[in-house]
């Protein structure tokens, strides 16, 4: 359980979703973090899936996973590159994983006999939910997803109301993400919206203590007064959300509108203790005049929707940060080689990504992307699934094994790229079955790898071993290792048994390297990953050569 003095401050989202609850949870977080708080973010969704990971990326955006495996929403994400907290396990609950767990506990017996019901055996769990694993926090920002009136959220709502009620308002706080749309016609800003929203949390018994309005323009006077009325909150507490250039300025933004402030003012917390935003305002600059621009071709085959790579396009823009260049992504599905050049298409780039993926759709165009760059000696980063199509090419062009596929896409002599059955974890042997299930059934979470000694996936990093997060079902076959390095690809990290292939790298190559782990990850603005920093070096060298 929390200890006595920790905040909890609940955050909700009405009119229309996607207004930005996620990022105004992370920003918040990094600007109690800027005065010295402790803080801790989570994110309560509503959906039935017991987690994202069997999910279509095109539904959800991509999966977000966590040191200790578990597969959760691309919110804590931005927790993350926002805070530097470590996300867990225990900071993303779904209805689905609610209702399996209560049913659970029916099933063993322990609720005695009791008729099992959303009040109090749903909700009692939910509010479990929200005080566990907790230490010496001073705030908890919780963000419920969904929009209130779904018939989804109500178990949840009516959580935090109870929860609210049990810490007292001193130490719970409501805050209500709105839209104030404008109508051109009428040339101002609606606030009926707001208002009709406001009132509907209050029919489930939430008091906004707090607004946060998304409009594209300043809100006048008049009308954050006006909200103020209706929502029965004061006007100070009405702030205004504006669209910003880029989501680090967001938490600059959000201070210059009072948030923080404000926060700490309803809980009567001193708000003259000075407040460095140093970090932030170096971040902006840097997004804001950078140096130059390089193009990076991202070749997936989820391209159509950006929200599946979400880390990924941030990873390569604190590549650019790091670099002090604009990192200008071109994403291109992978499909279009089947049936035309690569050539066509990544003629212009200055380095080319292929990202995790799925399934054989696509695959061929993706071999073909590691191929071109290979030849061109154009900078090629492949991650998970764009680290074994590399292979694959490599083995197919270098390795004189023009049959080697993997076995996902079907039976196959050379398979170069196989299902794993077993890995250690710990102390444990984990294994799993051909045709189990799809959830949570893959090699999850962190794991360490071991570094070769003079490679320059070492160089990169500085460190003899390192530890990176992993969400993949399929891995490069170690007995294939010796045929492709005699044909010149270097595995040049491995798993501490040494079975496991976790890195590839050519070394006579400007830089080609693909990885099995996750490394967007575990970027953040403040401290780009050394992967992404160095690609994205090796793609501003590219581009000069040009």
């Amino acid at each position: 359980m929390s200890n006595s003095m920790t905040r909890f401050i609940f955050i909700t989202g009405g009119v229309v979703s996607s207004l930005g609850k996620g990022l105004a949870s992370a920003a918040l977080g990094a600007l109690l973090q800027a005065r010295g708080y402790k803080v801790r973010l989570r994110k309560l969704d509503p959906y039935l899936n017991v987690d994202p990971g069997t999910m279509s990326p095109t539904q959800h955006g991509e999966v977000y996973v966590t040191d200790d495996g578990a597969e959760t929403d691309l919110d804590l994400g931005h927790y993350e590159r926002f805070t530097g907290v470590p996300a867990r396990r225990s900071d993303n609950v779904t209805t689905g994983k609610i209702y399996s767990d209560v049913i659970a506990k029916e099933r063993r017996g322990d609720y005695l006999g009791a008729t099992v019901q959303v009040i109090p055996h749903v909700t009692d769990a939910i509010k479990e939910f929200i005080a566990s694993d907790l230490s010496d926090e001073d705030f908890v920002l919780c963000e419920i997803g969904g929009t209130v009136g779904d018939i989804e959220s109500l178990p949840f709502l009516e959580a935090i109301r109870q929860f609210g009620n049990e810490v007292g308002p001193e130490r719970a706080l409501f805050t209500h993400c709105t839209l104030l749309p404008y109508i051109p016609t009428a040339g101002e800003l609606k606030t009926k919206p707001t208002q009709h929203s406001v009132k509907e949390l209050l029919s489930v018994g939430i008091q906004a203590g707090m607004l946060l309005c998304r409009a594209d323009r300043p809100i006048p006077e008049n009308e954050r007064r006006k909200i103020a009325l209706f929502c029965n909150i004061r006007p100070e507490r009405v702030i205004a959300a504006l669209d910003s250039p880029s989501i680090y300025e967001v938490p600059l933004t959000y201070h210059r509108e009072g948030f923080d402030d404000q926060v700490l003012d309803y809980f009567d917390l001193d708000r003259s203790l000075p407040i460095d935003l140093g970090l932030w305002e170096k971040i902006a600059d840097r997004i804001r005049e950078p140096e130059g621009e390089v193009t990076i071709g991202v070749v997936g085959k989820y391209t159509s929707l950006i929200d599946s790579y979400k880390s990924l396009g941030e990873a390569l823009a604190h590549g650019g940060i790091a670099n002090n260049v604009r990192v200008k992504l071109d994403w291109i599905d992978s499909e279009i080689f089947d049936a035309e050049d690569a050539a066509i298409h990544l003629e212009h780039v200055n380095g080319i990504l292929v990202p995790g993926g799925f399934g054989e759709r696509g695959a061929e165009g993706k071999i073909r992307a590691a191929q071109f760059a290979r030849e061109r000696g154009v900078p090629y980063f492949g991650i998970c699934f764009g680290m074994q199509m590399a292979v694959i090419e490599a083995a197919r062009h270098l390795a004189d094994l023009p049959s080697a596929s993997s076995t996902e896409f079907g039976p196959t002599q050379d398979p170069v790229v196989g299902l794993m059955t077993e890995w250690v974890r710990g102390n444990q042997k984990e294994s799993r079955a051909m045709n189990g299930d799809l959830g949570g059934t893959m090699r999850l979470g962190a794991y360490p790898a071991i570094l070769a000694e003079g490679s320059k996936v070492q160089a990169i990093y500085d460190e003899p071993t390192i530890s990176e997060r992993h969400r993949h079902r399929y891995e490069v076959n170690i007995n294939y290792r010796n045929r492709l390095e005699e044909a010149g690809l270097l595995f040049s990290g491995l798993s501490p048994d040494g079975e496991l292939p976790e890195i590839v790298e050519l070394p006579d190559h400007p830089w080609f390297i693909g990885v099995q782990f996750h490394p967007e990850l575990k970027s953040k603005p403040f401290e780009p990953h050394p992967l992404f920093t160095d690609f994205v070096r090796a793609a501003v060298e590219q581009s000069r050569l040009v």
